[in-house]
């Protein structure tokens, strides 16, 4: 993953992307890239996974990672999943091989609005069923570090958030496999 000598792209650049980003496909797209998290900071990029209603990603870390936004620490049951619309990325982070930096397991060709998949929306993907959860996605201070404080402002301000620029998390609600380019689509 490419993280030196990058330009961050300014405010103006990144809102100039928005008309493509707001044209994407509203009941069906395209899983275009899945990263595991094996451990803080390493990312593996496969062209096939297994989701798990317990483990989420197989191989994944988000079980072990705990969550602040559990009374107890333990992984949060509606954060299985972190989900990114792939033009988002593209956008934000400028070179495929940069896309898993944002730390996010799923990036499909989706429009991840609230209009278009309010919590409770299933999408099928391969032979899963995810379901998108209420709990907010938002970005970190790794996100600013590799992608920059305009990049973080862009995907979290205010209009942006209804379009879930940062992206959406969800749920497994039926295991299977899943494969780049397979279609995500609403149920």
């Amino acid at each position: 993953m490419l993280m030196e000598n990058v330009r961050h792209l300014t405010k103006e650049e990144l809102e100039a992307g928005l008309d493509y980003i707001r044209q994407s496909p509203t009941d069906e797209g395209v899983l275009e890239l899945i990263v595991r998290r094996p451990q803080s900071n390493v990312r593996d990029v496969i062209e096939e996974g297994e989701l798990d209603l317990v483990d989420g990603l197989v191989g994944d870390t988000w079980k072990i990672r705990g969550s602040s936004r559990t009374t107890d620490g333990s992984s949060h049951p509606d954060m299985q999943l972190n989900i990114m619309n792939s033009r988002v990325i593209a956008l934000v982070a400028q070179d495929k091989d940069r896309w898993a930096l944002a730390g996010d397991q799923l990036f499909i060709d989706l429009d991840l609005s609230e209009e278009n998949l309010p919590p409770g929306t299933q999408l099928a993907l391969g032979s899963a069923v995810i379901e998108v959860t209420d709990q907010p996605h938002t970005g970190c201070a790794k996100f600013v570090a590799r992608f920059g404080l305009d990049a973080m402002k862009f995907v979290n301000s205010a209009e942006q958030k209804q379009l879930h620029l940062r992206g959406i998390n969800a749920k497994v609600v039926q295991p299977g496999t899943i494969r780049v380019g397979d279609r995500a689509k609403k149920l």
